[in-house]
């Protein structure tokens, strides 16, 4: 009987001990897995934090890039359109309207950059950001609706050339004759506006630019040159060839800058600068220069 009521002790020991050895068991695998869910819910919070954080900066990082954005003004412009804007001989793009633009530029402290533009494709290159204005002798007359303009800076008129030994004298003279326009410009928009004057032509056609009108006038494959006066009268200087200006015009205009529909912003800040060029006589100067005279109108 003693031995066993002692086999049974034993027994009941050895099981408090399994028992105490499997408690600890347990309670080691618990703390463990609080250990654990303790650091997943820690890498979990961070990368919430990481996330919000990322979300706070994200309008400073495109704010960053909307001042870096805007550090620059570029300037859409027709190469081929002495004396506005043209490649001149040493390579480097100039013209009256790309000399204002720099000096508008430089007094907003933003870096110039003049972007030669398709003139067909011009729309397109703003809608799209490639370029922040046109500013090359652009016609606001007849597209105010069409874009956020400056106030007008010159007057300008659309003209017809022809040779001087042409015979052609008055826009009756046309009768019958071939007359080349640049695609997209402002006087063949006029010229549509005229049916009764382009019926009575034997051709209307048009070209990329004004550099290939002139050429095809002066060996003869066109009649005349319907173009800005402007820019006539310094091709006719500049070539010193026998072409003269009809004294008859198809119609008047004026030249202002061309921003993105709505940017008001922009316009304004070019717009103050520009009446600040014609107070101090800036205006005035480059237009001498280019001009021999000053033809702005700005302040007058």
């Amino acid at each position: 009987m003693k031995k066993r009521v002692m086999v049974m002790a034993a027994a009941l020991g050895l099981m408090a001990m399994v028992s105490g050895c499997s408690g600890q068991a347990a309670g080691n695998t618990a703390a463990e897995t609080a250990e654990t869910t303790g650091k997943a819910a820690d890498t979990t919070a961070a990368e919430a934090d990481a996330d919000t954080s990322a979300d706070t900066n994200a309008p400073e990082a495109e704010a960053s890039l909307a001042g870096a954005a805007g550090s620059t003004f570029t300037v859409g412009f027709d190469q081929e359109f002495p004396p506005m804007g043209f490649v001149g001989d040493d390579g480097e793009y100039t013209g009256f309207d790309l000399e204002v633009a720099k000096e508008v530029a430089e007094r907003l402290g933003l870096e110039f950059v003049p972007q030669p533009v398709d003139w067909a494709a011009k729309d397109m290159e703003l809608e799209s950001g490639n370029i922040d204005c046109i500013w090359n002798g652009f016609t606001m007359t007849g597209r105010e609706d069409d874009y956020t303009w400056s106030e007008a800076y010159m007057a300008n008129q659309q003209v017809f050339v022809v040779t001087a030994e042409s015979g052609i004298k008055t826009l009756a003279d046309l009768a019958g004759k071939v007359v080349e326009v640049q695609a997209e410009s402002s006087a063949e928009a006029a010229l549509k506006d005229d049916p009764d004057l382009t019926g009575t032509f034997g051709t209307l056609q048009t070209t990329p630019d004004y550099n290939t009108a002139f050429m095809d006038l002066q060996m003869g494959a066109v009649d005349a040159i319907a173009m800005d006066e402007v820019v006539a009268r310094f091709q006719i200087e500049q070539r010193q060839v026998d072409f003269i200006v009809l004294d008859e015009t198809l119609a008047a205009e004026n030249y202002a800058v061309g921003f993105k529909k709505g940017n008001d912003t922009l316009k304004d800040q070019v717009q103050e600068q520009l009446e600040a060029l014609a107070a101090d006589g800036t205006l005035a100067k480059i237009s001498e220069k280019w001009f021999d005279k000053d033809i702005t109108t700005i302040g007058k």
